[in-house]
Formats: C-alpha cells, sequence, structure tokens
C-alpha cells in the first residue's frame, strides 16, 4: 500500500505575528520536503497556529477542530494534528483535556525568527524584530504564551530585508509587541513595577542604561533599525506595529516625520480612557500621557493616520469610566480602532486578582456605542493593516 504523500496545512487565527509565524513553519515544513495544500481535508499534517487574547479566539479554534474531528469520524487517513500559538500558554496536560483532537504541541516559542517563511505576498512582508512581551498588562496572555521579550540582532533582521528587497519586496511591516522597547529588554520588568511604585526614580536605581523603562542615553535601538532599513534602496515603504505609548521616544517622533519612507498610520493603543482603570491594567501611563503624546505626534506628522486597541467592560468597569473613553474617543479622533469585549484569560493577574462582573450584555452595548463612533464614522477612510 503506498505511503500517503507528505504534505500540511496551516490554519491560523489572530494577528499579524501568528501570521509571520505561520510563514515561518510553513517554511520549515518546505525545507524537510513537505508540500503545502490548499485543503485541510487533503494533508498529512494540520498545524493549527491559535490565538488566545480573547475567549472568542478559543471558541474558534475549538470550533475548526470539531470540525475536523467530525470529519475524519467518516474518512481516513486521519492527519496528526499539530498545535501552537498562544494556547500553548496552558499546560500540555490542560491542552490535551481542552482540545483532545490534537496529538502534538509546537510552543510558540520554537519557531524562532531565522527560519526562511513562505510568503504568498511578493509585494509586502511581515519582519519579526522581537518576539515576547515584558509589560505584564493585567489582561493580557502574551507574557506567558510568548514568554519575556527578546530582541532580534539587528544584522539579522537587515539581512532578511535585503533579501526580500533583492526578491522584489518593496514594502515591510516590523512586527513586536512593543516595537518602541527593542534592543532594550535587558533590565527585565523588574524596573518597570519599581518606577510605577515611586514618586522619583534616578539612573542610579538601575544597575545600566540599557532599560526599556528609561530614556537610552543614545539613539534608541529601534530609531537605528528605521534608519539602516530606510538605506535599502527597493524597500520603498515601512511600517510597524504596535508601539507602546509610555516610550514613544521624541527621536522616534522625528524618525517619522523626517523620514518619507516610513507610513504615516501609528498605531497606537489607549485600552481605556478611564485612568482608573487604565492603572487596573497595568498600562504605566494617564490618559493624560496619551493626549500629550498624540499632540506631539499631530504636530510633527500633519497627515498622521491613528489608530487603538479599547478594552470595554474591564473589571469594575463602571458607566462613569466608559463615558470617559467615549469622552477620549470624540478628543483624539482616531481613524480606526479594535474595540474587543474583555474576557478574563486564565493565568493572567486579572483573572486572579478581579471579578468580571461587567454583564456581556452591558460589554456588548459599549462595544457598539465604541464601534459606530470611531469605526463606521471612518468606514470610508480606514487604513489598511497589514
Amino acid at each position: 500500500m503506498p505511503s500517503q504523500p507528505r504534505t500540511f496545512f496551516i490554519k491560523t487565527f489572530g494577528c499579524q505575528a501568528n501570521k509571520s509565524d505561520s510563514e515561518r513553519i510553513a517554511g520549515d515544513y518546505l525545507s524537510r520536503g513537505y508540500t503545502e495544500v490548499l485543503d485541510w481535508r487533503s494533508a498529512s499534517e494540520v498545524v493549527v497556529n491559535t490565538c488566545s487574547v480573547r475567549q472568542r479566539a478559543e471558541d474558534r479554534v475549538k470550533g475548526f477542530l470539531r470540525n475536523l474531528e467530525k470529519y475524519y469520524l467518516e474518512h481516513s487517513p486521519k492527519p496528526k494534528v499539530i498545535l501552537t500559538g498562544c494556547m500553548t500558554h496552558y499546560s500540555q496536560t490542560k491542552l490535551y483535556e481542552l482540545l483532545p483532537q490534537i496529538d502534538e504541541i509546537l510552543p510558540i516559542n520554537e519557531v524562532g525568527f531565522n527560519q526562511t517563511a513562505l510568503r504568498k505576498d511578493q509585494y509586502h512582508a511581515w519582519v519579526p524584530i522581537s518576539s515576547g512581551c515584558n509589560s505584564f498588562c493585567t489582561f493580557c496572555i502574551v507574557p506567558y504564551s510568548r514568554g519575556r521579550e527578546q530582541s532580534r540582532p539587528l544584522k539579522n533582521i537587515l539581512q532578511e530585508v535585503n533579501q526580500l528587497a533583492s526578491q522584489g519586496y518593496q514594502e515591510i511591516t516590523l512586527l513586536g509587541q512593543n516595537v518602541n522597547s527593542y534592543g532594550l529588554e535587558k533590565a527585565g520588568i523588574g524596573y518597570r513595577k519599581l518606577l510605577m511604585s515611586r514618586s522619583s526614580f534616578s539612573l542610579n536605581d538601575i544597575p545600566s542604561n540599557e532599560s526599556q523603562y528609561f530614556h537610552p542615553q543614545e539613539t534608541p535601538p529601534f530609531v537605528k533599525l528605521l534608519q539602516e532599513i530606510s538605506r535599502i534602496p527597493r524597500i520603498k515603504k515601512i511600517k510597524f506595529m504596535t508601539s507602546n505609548p509610555w516610550d514613544f521616544w521624541d527621536e522616534l517622533i522625528e524618525e517619522i516625520a523626517n523620514n518619507p519612507k516610513i507610513d504615516r498610520y501609528i498605531h497606537l493603543p489607549i485600552q481605556s480612557g478611564s485612568d482608573r482603570i487604565l492603572k487596573l491594567m497595568n498600562r504605566g501611563y494617564t490618559t493624560a500621557d496619551y493626549k500629550k503624546l498624540v499632540t506631539k505626534l499631530k504636530t510633527r506628522i500633519p497627515d498622521l493616520v491613528l489608530g487603538t486597541d479599547i478594552i470595554v467592560g474591564f473589571p469594575s468597569e463602571t458607566k462613569a469610566d466608559f463615558e470617559q473613553t467615549l469622552s477620549l474617543a470624540k478628543q483624539i479622533d482616531w481613524h480606526i480602532a479594535f474595540v474587543a469585549q474583555y474576557s478574563p484569560r486564565p493565568g493572567t493577574a486579572s483573572h486572579r486578582l478581579y471579578q468580571d462582573d461587567v454583564s456581556p450584555q452591558e460589554k456588548k452595548r459599549r462595544w457598539t456605542i465604541l464601534d459606530d463612533l470611531i469605526n463606521k464614522k471612518h468606514l470610508h477612510e480606514r487604513p489598511l493593516i497589514n
């Protein structure tokens, strides 16, 4: 009996980082002699790249796996099912309990930066510059699923971008959970907690200036990276996402303002317009800080296109807190907002510490109001988010 062809199919859920990871997983399969297929029914291996940022994302993963299971009750041979992505923050025992359809688990941090990606787009490419996160926002699963922040070496990034340029790519998007802190993760998360607990702080309190929580004494590494990539002639446009508001350096603003290759769309998550909720989220800035930054950006970059993320229904969010978010939305006038209804993620601080006390109906109501106010208003001028 002839053996089944070595084929693979990747189902991707979630953000640009997951899509970029899937491209590299596909590249690894090709290097091992597999052929990609467009239908999971004809694959010998099915990789499910998961998102865990909201419960709804996990529910979609479960739905896909149930459909796959149902199909193979009547058909054979059944493929090997491999799970990767952000749901791997669960223990292996828990994952096999939650998802009995899977055969193998690939921790997302094993995907790596340097595997050659299989890209379908011949003009635009995602290029990861860091993985993980040190911020530990109380609602976020990323530090647990992707680990602590790790920057990719500058020479490796430039090598990949130069190769892309030689292949005809003209547009790239640099990816990181917080691109601003590229190259500055050495001091670790403890200093942010210390910073937030003190009224005054000095550089003498940390072992070096290589901390993402203080302004670098030299040009920030992310700005240097943008400058180096801009020198590659065939690269016409540089995008990046995402940036955290609390370390969006003035040097970065100036680089964007003065560099025509850098895209004018900036994704700058606010998450809430209530300072009380921002503190519960451990975001590290206030609405006043955010508005001051936006004023700087709009002053130096008149053609700025601004996007954001907002969570509604965070634990204990009152109507007054939500009204503050609405008020801020009217002041800032974002062009696009990814509005999410809060869902507790197991393992995060908000899941452990706070009661999910805003009703689903109220979360939906608040989501609808913000979506109407921001996204429907700018429906015909929304930026294309690669």
